[in-house]
């Protein structure tokens, strides 16, 4: 029995999921659904330092609504470079997979005038 390969586990997943669970959180979730750790930490990383540099150049004073909208419109830039990401992470082992099993069955075709 081998072990599924990366690119087999990441294209068993299905890509809109994956894209669906990074954009409504806005964490990086959908890379826990793809067993993708790296680009789930360095999300979390990017978020927490998002909030942090917020928080820092607040200041002790109540933010203002133009603020708000900067905070709130980078965590959306955030989430919507991980959903593309994730989608095209997707695309890419799915058509890496597709090619090798496409290999193999070729490889195995008997061939009588080669």
């Amino acid at each position: 029995m081998s072990y599924p390969s990366r690119d087999e586990i990441l294209a068993s997943s299905k890509g809109w999921v994956a894209s669906f669970l990074n954009f409504l959180p806005g964490l990086g979730s959908g890379y826990l659904y793809q067993r993708r750790w790296k680009p789930y930490f360095y999300t979390i990383t990017a978020s927490t330092a998002w909030f942090a540099l917020g928080i820092f150049l607040q200041g002790d004073s109540e933010p203002s609504q133009n603020e708000q909208i900067i905070g709130i419109s980078g965590l959306f830039f955030i989430s919507i470079v991980t959903v593309v990401e994730a989608n095209l992470a997707f695309k890419k082992a799915n058509n890496k997979t597709k090619a090798e099993k496409e290999k193999v069955i070729s490889s195995k075709k008997k061939r009588w005038f080669k």
